[in-house]
Order: C-alpha cells, then structure tokens, then sequence
C-alpha cells in the first residue's frame, strides 16, 4: 500500500478516539471511508469534523455491533452498496472495550462481552471484508492488539483476562496471515498495532458498554488497593470511576491523533508491526529482555520509575 488517495478503507469503532482518528486522516489523505460504531451520535461528530477538515474523502457512518456476526455481515452488505463496489482496500479492525479482568470472580456474561468485541469483532470482520479485500489489486488487513497483546497485564494485583486473551488473539492471527497471504493473497498485507497509553475514551466506553459501574467490584478493588470506602456513596463510587477514565483519556503521554498517523504512516512504509508510543516501544523490549519477572511487583516498578504506564498505579 504506497498510497492512500483515491481507495476505501473500512474503520470500526470510528466514532471516538483512535478510530476517529484514523477516519479522519484517511478522508485527508484522500480515501473514502465507511466507519461503523455502536452509536450514531459519535459518528456524526467524526462526520462534522471531516467536512470541517474539508477533506476529499467521502466518509459513510454505519451502526453495527461487532461482536454480532448477523449485524457485521449486514454492515458489509451496506457499505457495499453505499460505495457500489465489491472491493475495498484496506480494513481496520480498531474496536475495542475493557473490563472483566477476572477468569474467577468476574460474571461470564460480563468477560465474554469484552472479549467478543475485542476479539469476536476483529474475527467477524476479518470474515466478511476478506473477500472484498481479494477483489482488489492491493489491500490490508490492520489489527489493532495492544501492549496487553504481549504483557497480559496492568498491575501484579490487578487481574485482567478478558482483554489481554483477546488482544493475544488478535496479535496471533494477525501474524499468522503474513503467511496465508504470502501464499494465498498475496496482494494483501497484514500489520497488528500495539498501543500503550493513548489518550482515548475506551475506559468510559467501556463502562457504558458494560452497564455502568459495578460498585461492588469497584469497592473490593480499592480495598486491595488499601484504598477505604466505607464512608463514600455509590454515586461517589461512580463519580471516582468516570474521573479515572477522564484521567486515564486526558493525561496520556500519545493523543488519538498521534497514535492514528503512526499507525498509518506504519502501513504505508510496509511495517507488519506498529509499536504506538513510546511506552510501548520500552515495555516491548523490557519484556522480551526479561520475561521471566515481566508478571512481578518489581516489574511494574521499574516501568513506572521510568515515567511509564503510571495510570495504572493510581
């Protein structure tokens, strides 16, 4: 892919945050568009702001669930018909929620909900679009992973399964179509994305698609944190959360846009690998320089003395 002009790329979750991003840095750049999210309202900021960057791409917004195999293939066939074509250039898979990070205490419901977004949605498109992507002369298949892809982990005390099982999904197919492709497409190409810290909503997103707050999960994980509730409300429990994730999307060392021409200066310049930040670059090569001690107190330490990932000890 040595140029975006003039081709149709597919963007999930482009309402908010990186996927945001991405749509409009490809409609910039000259490329149509067709992005889907679970809201309308979000989306039809993303379009506001196209027009607003007067960008030549024609951007198309279509709400679709992507852990809902029915409500992808039914995107598919919209976009197909809202661009009359059959081939498209370029997916990226940007999705994603948070939340359930326990195996053991977490409701099944509430742990495979995130994991059929993060990973059910990447799979759900991966099969629909594939074929519309070996239409064309040339194409690509952009996963977003995460750092949590590599390092299943956002603290030695905090269990987080769903997500990091579903970003390790991600990584591992995405790096075993190199080959499929190399042999049975080889016009396409496959790039996994592993974001640190990016300044994004998912942590709010993530509440909302999970129903809200859950108080008394919230309350056993301040208590291991030595951190007292007795005397805070529910609503101030509440009001802590959504704080924390306004941190966690203000405070970040990489903003959306930055993460989104990183990703996609990545896939012009032919990287099956993009590292987004510059923590993830020094948490990569931590990891693989010392895996053995990757999951201990000690660790995480040394992470945070070096100015990285700090959110997720406060």
């Amino acid at each position: 892919m040595d140029t975006f002009d003039g081709r149709l790329a597919v963007v999930t979750g482009g309402g908010t945050g990186m996927g945001r991003e991405l749509v409009r840095q490809l409609a910039a750049a000259g490329c149509d568009v067709a992005m889907c999210d679970v809201s309308e309202g979000p989306m039809a900021e993303t379009t506001r702001l196209v027009a607003e960057d007067e960008s030549s791409g024609r951007v198309s917004s279509h709400l679709c669930d992507v852990s809902d195999e029915e409500q992808v293939t039914t995107f598919r066939d919209t976009v197909a018909a809202a661009h009359e074509t059959e081939c498209i250039n370029l997916l990226f898979n940007n999705a994603g929620i948070g939340g359930a990070g326990s195996f053991l205490t977490n409701e099944r419901a509430e742990w495979e909900r995130t994991f059929d977004v993060c990973w059910g949605g990447v799979y759900h498109c991966c099969r629909a679009f594939l074929p519309m992507l070996v239409n064309c002369d040339r194409g690509a298949v952009v996963n977003t992973s995460s750092v949590n892809g590599f390092w299943a982990s956002i603290g030695p005390d905090t269990p987080h399964t769903a997500y990091s099982a579903a970003k390790f999904a991600v990584k591992g197919l995405t790096e075993a179509l190199i080959a499929d492709f190399r042999v049975n497409a080889p016009h396409l190409s496959a790039h996994v994305v592993m974001p640190g810290h990016i300044g994004t909503s998912i942590a709010l997103n993530s509440t909302a698609a999970h129903g809200g707050v859950n108080v008394s999960d919230v309350r056993k994980m301040l208590a291991r944190q030595d951190i007292p509730t007795d005397q805070l409300t529910d609503e101030q429990i509440e009001e802590l959360v959504a704080e924390r994730g306004r941190q966690f999307r203000d405070n970040a060392p990489t903003s959306a846009a930055e993460a989104a021409t990183v990703i996609l200066d990545g896939v012009l310049a032919g990287e099956w690998r993009i590292l987004v930040g510059e923590d993830a670059n020094v948490l990569d090569a931590l990891v693989r320089d010392d895996p053995w001690s990757a999951y201990e107190p000690e660790f995480m330490d040394r992470l945070a003395e070096g100015g990285h990932l700090g959110v997720f000890r406060e």
